[in-house]
């Protein structure tokens, strides 16, 4: 299930995505009060803006646009909202985005094309281990798009090894969706109940919320940890709310495909100007063929690399690389420019290290300081002692690290009313 487009050539791809780009801006221009004032504004006249590179003389829209303005981005009549989504509130208040029904339709179509791109087909079953409630759009993403595909899922939302086990055992699904970190905690309960992982009939994992992947594409510490000890393949898949997009790797899995007739993508840099190709910026978005909430040049703080050569499995469209950190989250400490998916990288080689938090905060002249909370059934200062060396070792620089209760680790970890863990606090 590879749309024709994909594998058209670049310059097909490109002339065909300045098409569903004209229309996406006349659309907005025509139904958004933000983007009518912020063109207004600027004196910004569409018919100027022909190509992808022209979308340069738009200004970027911010989370804080979309916080402060929110009913302004509505494009249809609130009668043709069908369901009101937020964002996860990783770095700040979430924020609402609604969906019609048209773009319910979309999300399906999205997640689809994104299952069949990790080898997903009409006689899988999917294990949703993620929640569909909390008005999180992930899940509903995930169902909607096995629906599409015509392939089986199994609700059985987050958590509970022991459920999810039980259902497994049961109903022999040949695909689970999961962040990384709990098949780590699956394989445990595995081994602790003499389930051999190797005979449950799983295939591959898609791996949401957390890297499993370097750079260069080779599977991380906790990628090599899950492998090690379970034979089965990874795919990871990158998305937002706001893109109301997924990006996500195929066999070759050499980083998530773009879907040419859903999305636009601009990496950026401090400037709001397009990096060199393989460098790092910010990923900017522009949605195509959203009808409720089109962001037009949104920038979604997230920092990573896209790559542009043809993929082995016959599609052409860019690929994103992993996402390296999060524009808010990175820290100078001690002259060195940090994020934090590099600090929990290290963290995930010790066996010993139960759990973890990252707090990120100012010191008393306005500094960045970090200071990792950690648990571990062995607390030695051997053990401490090694960690800290292993920072200065990969990252040059060692922050402060302390044992703390792995209770006051979970209750970190896992604040009220939070859909997934949360590895870093940024209190700066």
């Amino acid at each position: 299930m590879i749309p024709d487009i994909e594998t058209q050539s670049a310059s097909k791809i490109k002339a065909f995505q300045n098409e569903k780009l004209n229309v996406q801006l006349k659309y907005v221009s025509e139904n958004s009060l933000f983007y009518k004032r912020l063109f207004k504004t600027h004196n910004i006249s569409i018919s100027d803006i022909n190509s992808i590179e022209d979308l340069i003389k738009v200004p970027t829209t911010s989370k804080s646009d979309l916080q402060n303005y929110n009913s302004d981005f509505l494009c249809v009549e609130k009668q043709s909202v069908v369901d009101y989504v937020t964002t996860s509130g990783t770095l700040g208040d979430p924020v609402t985005v609604a969906l019609s029904d048209k773009d319910l339709d979309r999300l399906a179509y999205n997640e689809a094309i994104s299952f069949a791109c990790a080898g997903v087909t009409k006689g899988d079953i999917i294990q949703l281990m993620t929640t569909m409630d909390r008005s999180f759009m992930a899940g509903l993403a995930y169902f909607l798009g096995a629906r599409k595909l015509g392939a089986g899922i199994i609700r059985v939302g987050a958590g509970v090894p022991e459920l999810q086990w039980d259902s497994i055992l049961k109903h022999q699904p040949t695909y689970i969706i999961a962040v990384p970190s709990f098949l780590l905690k699956l394989i445990d309960h595995a081994k602790s109940n003499n389930i051999n992982v190797n005979t449950s009939g799983i295939k591959g994992a898609i791996c949401i919320g957390e890297p499993i992947r370097d750079e260069n594409f080779a599977l991380n510490t906790l990628g090599k940890k899950i492998i090690n000890n379970w034979n089965l393949e990874l795919y990871s898949t990158y998305a937002s709310t706001e893109m109301q997009t997924a990006f996500t790797e195929c066999g070759f899995q050499n980083g998530g495909h773009l879907h040419p007739e859903l999305i636009i993508t601009e990496i950026l840099d401090d400037n709001d100007q397009p990096v060199k190709p393989g460098e790092v910026g910010e990923l900017t978005i522009t949605n195509l063929g959203v009808e409720a909430m089109p962001l037009i040049r949104f920038k979604t703080g997230d920092m990573l690399a896209a790559h542009y050569d043809a993929c082995d499995c016959g599609r052409n469209t860019m690929r994103l690389g992993p996402v390296t950190g999060r524009k808010q989250q990175m820290v100078k400490y001690k002259g060195t420019t940090l994020y934090p998916p590099t600090m929990i990288n290290v963290l995930e080689e010790f066996e010993a290290v139960n759990s973890f938090v990252i707090e990120l905060f100012h010191n008393k002249i306005g500094t960045d300081e970090i200071l990792i909370k950690i648990a571990s059934d062995t607390e030695s200062e051997v053990l401490l002692q090694n960690i800290k060396d292993h920072f200065r070792a990969k990252l040059r620089v060692t922050p402060q690290i302390e044992f703390c209760d792995a209770s006051e680790i979970k209750a970190l970890r896992f604040p009220k009313l939070s859909r997934k863990p949360i590895l870093v606090i940024d209190k700066r």
